[in-house]
């Protein structure tokens, strides 16, 4: 492997706390059903366009959701956030060996730029790639880096919490490696064809090297 892409939420950061915040805020806004935590939490990693279409079928009412979930999660919720123990001296490790080193998420861009920074880990990165109105699901994401930098498919591989990273590394053609210390679990990993499976941060490197 030459390059990497990592998913942000539940795999280089704790980001449920904002996230589910932002959710509460926007369910009782838009006199949704009141959801708990563990219930919201199936909501964090795909993009906000597919959850919010659960509940509403035309555009303009989803954009509307979106947007009041934005507005708590951009003021605030993007601040309630954490590395995960470990991903500091990943980076610095992958950075070390001579990786490229890229983000691909499901989260609005700028706000993944800002919590990247925030962080003190953008330094690690040669470019963030997030969602936008038009290209939102994880594939259309990790094909525009991919055509961006000219990536070829068999070098580089996406790292990441749930199904929604294993399907989008399959779909644009990539290595897949899935993580078990954010919101996803090893056998939905498993079932949507992870290649390899790591428990903590500190399995990485050994994963990436067995890809070659």
């Amino acid at each position: 492997m030459t390059s990497v892409l990592f998913d942000l939420d539940g795999t280089l950061v704790n980001s449920s706390p904002g996230i589910l915040a932002a959710f509460h805020f926007a369910f009782e806004r838009l006199q949704l059903p009141l959801l708990t935590d563990k219930e919201l939490s199936t909501f964090i990693g795909p993009p906000l366009e597919v959850t919010f279409a659960q509940y509403f079928t035309e555009k303009d009412d989803i954009d509307r959701a979106i947007q009041t979930f934005r507005e708590y999660y951009n003021q605030k919720g993007v601040h309630q956030v954490s590395l995960y123990p470990g991903i500091a001296d990943l980076l610095e490790e992958l950075n070390r060996l001579g990786y490229s080193l890229y983000v691909t998420t499901s989260k609005h861009e700028p706000m993944a730029q800002l919590m990247l920074t925030e962080l003190g880990i953008m330094k690690y990165f040669k470019q963030v790639y997030g969602s936008t109105p038009e290209h939102f699901h994880k594939a259309d994401v990790i094909a525009t880096c991919l055509k961006d930098h000219q990536l070829p498919l068999d070098t580089t591989a996406i790292i990441g919490d749930t199904k929604f990273d294993m399907i989008g590394g399959k779909e644009t053609g990539i290595r897949t490696i899935g993580v078990t210390w954010g919101f996803g679990s090893s056998e939905s990993l498993k079932e949507h064809d992870a290649e390899t499976i790591c428990q903590t941060p500190q399995d990485v490197p050994k994963a990436l090297q067995d890809l070659q």
